[in-house]
C-alpha cells in the first residue's frame, strides 16, 4: 500500500494528518508542494477532479490530499 500525502509542512491539516500516519505507523510518501514538480503535480491533480471543486469555489487550496492507487 503507497500513500501519497501533498501538501505542506506549512499547512496544520498536513502536519496533523502526517502526524496521524506516524502514530499509527502507516508509512506514507509525502510530496511537498512547495518543490515546484510537485506544485505542478498537484494543481494537475486538482484542476481536473471533481472532488475539488467546492475548495476552489471557496478559494480553498485542497490539502493535504492523500492519494491511494489512483483514488484521491
Amino acid at each position: 500500500m503507497n500513500i501519497k500525502v501533498y501538501g505542506t509542512t506549512q499547512c496544520p491539516d498536513t502536519r496533523e494528518c502526517l502526524a496521524y500516519f506516524e502514530t499509527k505507523q502507516i508509512p506514507v510518501s509525502f510530496m511537498d508542494i512547495t518543490k515546484l514538480e510537485v506544485l505542478k503535480e498537484f494543481l494537475h491533480i486538482r484542476d481536473r477532479e471533481a472532488i475539488f471543486d467546492s475548495v476552489k469555489e471557496h478559494g480553498g487550496v485542497g490539502i493535504p490530499l492523500l492519494e491511494k492507487d489512483g483514488t484521491y
